[in-house]
């Protein structure tokens, strides 16, 4: 199937590689691969959806030069790389701008003779960068004339959606584990969502959101299933490419919980390959923690094992990656690597980062400075490290490393420094 002028885009799958046309999914709210695409408890989706563009048109469409001046951020700016048909219609541009993020998202610091990189995704609308998904996802509902979104969600996508259906006038229903952090509950009711609480894991809670948005007629915004949640996530490579002025990192450390993230980010730079603006991919890295680490073990054995996952880092806590198939190609063709970090190991990064470099970042995100600093051979090596969501969104762990500290009166202060 060839890639039609009215659409520029089509549907792929994954798994079996069959091709459909945008109104296949677009008119019926399908996900998965009509052939072959499987959604079930406590197991990585098959079938997954990716959308795809005519390349080779692309490269005499737009000029890596140009593209190369455009602010970060701001993926309306390049519509043909988004499967949103005049998606500068769909909103005005003042609109569009409440959705933008920050211009300086890509920073660097020196630490022991080694120079890294940070694509700092905690300042973005929501403070996490599940808004890049949720951004695309609901623009797509703009157009569809949709109303009504529903997620499943640790805390961030929740939060995300909730936020940006808040901005745009739409309507959000967010699904979470009941263990979810009381700053990220708290900020998906603040933003006026409709949270729904599931007695039991994230991995339930996707699973009942799923049923329940068919019965309810809401478009899905779960992490995978829709196939957007994927190509917003792959901004983050355009955006490393605009701020390094097309002088990428050889290696790239990026969280995984569900395995969205890092196939976004693959495919991103994939994308870029395909569009001849660079001459290699960087070897992605995927974190887990020792509690929630399927793309670990699968990376290691080739097979898929169900098992209950437990981490202080609730935001890559998945049992069962939705995404872990395309994670897993993610690491492979790039020549990258899959490890595993403690929750103390993730502990001592947040500290660390907090303190000697002003950087609070929940452990999800911290947890990629742990993986960095114990990979010794990579250490004169070019690193950016993903920072996927603020510490202020989960304060739990924070108090693990923070004493409690004594309230005194303002004559016993006087008399404790007069000693």
């Amino acid at each position: 199937m060839t890639v039609k002028a009215s659409d520029h885009y089509l549907y792929r799958c994954f798994s079996c590689r069959r091709e459909y046309p945008p109104a296949l999914f677009e008119a019926e709210y399908r996900y998965l691969c009509p052939s072959c695409g499987t959604a079930e408890n406590n197991r990585p989706l098959t079938g997954v959806m990716q959308v795809v563009y005519d390349y080779d048109h692309l490269k005499k469409k737009i000029p890596r030069k140009k593209f190369l001046q455009l602010p970060p951020g701001r993926p309306w700016l390049y519509p043909e790389l988004w499967p949103v048909r005049d998606i500068q219609k769909v909103l005005p541009a003042g609109r569009l701008e409440t959705l933008a993020l920050p211009d300086n998202l890509l920073f660097e610091i020196s630490s022991q003779n080694q120079n890294i990189f940070f694509l700092d995704d905690t300042r973005n609308p929501t403070f996490s960068y599940k808004d890049r998904a949720s951004i695309l996802v609901a623009l797509k509902a703009v157009e569809l004339g949709i109303t009504d979104i529903s997620v499943a969600s640790t805390g961030n996508a929740g939060s995300s959606l909730a936020g940006i259906c808040a901005r745009l006038g739409l309507n959000a229903h967010v699904w979470v584990p009941e263990k979810i952090p009381a700053q990220k509950r708290l900020q998906i009711q603040g933003y006026g969502a409709a949270l729904q609480v599931v007695k039991g894991s994230y991995d339930q809670a996707f699973d009942v959101n799923r049923r329940i948005a068919v019965q309810q007629n809401w478009y899905d915004r779960n992490t995978a299933y829709n196939p957007l949640t994927i190509e917003g996530k792959k901004s983050a490579a355009y955006d490393i490419f605009i701020a390094t002025a097309g002088d990428i990192p050889g290696y790239i450390f990026v969280p995984v919980g569900d395995g969205a993230i890092i196939a976004g980010i693959y495919k991103g730079f994939t994308e870029l390959m395909n569009l001849g603006w660079i001459d290699f991919l960087p070897k992605l890295i995927g974190v887990q923690s020792t509690g929630s680490d399927a793309l670990v073990r699968f990376m290691a054995t080739g097979k898929f094992k169900f098992r209950e996952a437990e981490t202080i880092a609730d935001s890559i806590c998945a049992g069962a990656p939705r995404n872990l198939y395309m994670a897993a190609e993610a690491i492979r063709e790039s020549h990258g690597h899959a490890v595993s970090i403690t929750d103390a190991d993730i502990l001592v990064a947040q500290e660390y980062l907090s303190k000697k470099h002003g950087m609070l970042a929940e452990p999800s995100a911290a947890i990629t400075w742990a993986a960095c600093k114990s990979m010794v051979k990579i250490q004169k090596d070019r690193c950016l490290l993903m920072f996927t969501g603020s510490g202020l969104k989960d304060m739990a762990s924070v108090r693990q490393w923070c004493p409690e500290v004594e309230a005194r009166s303002a004559e016993e202060w006087m008399d404790f420094f007069r000693d």
